[in-house]
C-alpha cells in the first residue's frame, strides 16, 4: 500500500453547522491533527480491529472505520479497496511481528508460547475477522484465492525463525525443516478453530505440540 496524507481527502460530507461544531470534536477529522503514512495506517487498522470486535466481520462499516479513526473515507478507500482486505490487514497488524516470535530457549518452548498466542488472538476481533472472511468468500472461487493469496505467509514466517533457532541451538537437523512441516502447527489450529467454533485450549494446544509438531520436526528425514 502506498502511504498517502490524511489532508488530501475529497470525500468529506457535508459542511457542519455551527451547533454541531460544538458537540464531539471526534467525528470532524478536519478538527485534528494531521497525520501521514503509518501513523495514520496504524490508527485505521486499530479502529477496524475496534470495530470487528464490537460488530463482527458482518457490520464492519468502512464508514465507522473512518469516523473511528478521526479520518475521512477517502484516506480509509485509498488504502483498502475493500473490508476483506482492511480486515485482513487488521488481523496482520494485531499479531505483530512474525518475523521475531518469542525466544523461549527451546523448539517446544518457543511453538507452545506462539500458538498460545496465536489462540488468544482467535479468541478476539481476529478471530471474529477470519470466521467472517471465510463464510463471505466461500462461495466466490476468484475472492477466495484473493483471500489465500493475501493471507499466506505470517504463520509461516514465524515458524520458519522459531525453526531456524532450534537448528542453531543444535535441536533439529537443517534437512527437517521442510514448507510441509513449517504449516502443521498453523493448519491443526485453524482446523480446531474453524470446526470447533472457537480457539482450542490449552490441552490441545499441547497436544498439537508434543504430538504433532515436536515429534515430527525431530523425525529423519527419508
Amino acid at each position: 500500500m502506498t502511504a498517502g496524507t490524511d489532508d488530501l481527502d475529497t470525500g468529506a460530507g457535508p459542511a457542519l453547522d455551527p451547533a454541531a461544531a460544538s458537540g464531539p470534536a471526534a467525528s470532524n477529522h478536519r478538527a485534528q491533527p494531521r497525520r501521514r503514512g503509518a501513523a495514520l495506517e496504524t490508527a485505521i487498522l486499530e479502529a477496524a480491529l475496534d470495530e470487528l470486535a464490537e460488530h463482527g466481520y458482518a457490520g464492519l462499516a468502512m464508514e465507522r472505520v473512518a469516523e473511528r479513526a478521526r479520518t475521512g473515507k477517502a484516506s480509509v478507500y485509498r488504502r483498502w479497496p475493500s473490508r476483506m482486505e482492511l480486515a485482513l490487514d487488521a488481523v496482520r497488524h494485531s499479531m505483530g511481528d512474525p518475523g521475531s516470535p518469542r525466544d523461549t530457549g527451546s523448539l517446544r518452548g518457543d511453538v507452545l508460547a506462539h500458538l498460545r498466542q496465536h489462540a488468544r488472538l482467535l479468541d478476539g476481533a481476529a478471530g471474529e475477522a477470519l470466521r467472517g472472511l471465510l463464510s463471505d468468500v466461500l462461495r466466490d472461487r476468484h475472492r477466495m484465492r484473493e483471500l489465500r493469496q493475501r493471507s499466506q505467509g505470517t504463520g509461516l514466517r514465524a515458524m520458519t525463525e522459531i525453526a531456524r533457532r532450534a537448528v542453531a541451538r543444535g535441536e533439529i537437523d537443517a534437512a527437517a525443516v521442510t514448507p510441509a512441516r513449517l504449516e502443521v502447527a498453523h493448519s491443526l489450529l485453524r482446523q480446531r478453530f474453524l470446526f470447533d467454533g472457537a480457539p482450542p485450549d490449552d490441552a490441545t494446544i499441547v497436544g498439537i505440540v508434543d504430538e504433532v509438531v515436536v515429534p515430527l520436526f525431530s523425525a529423519r528425514v527419508p
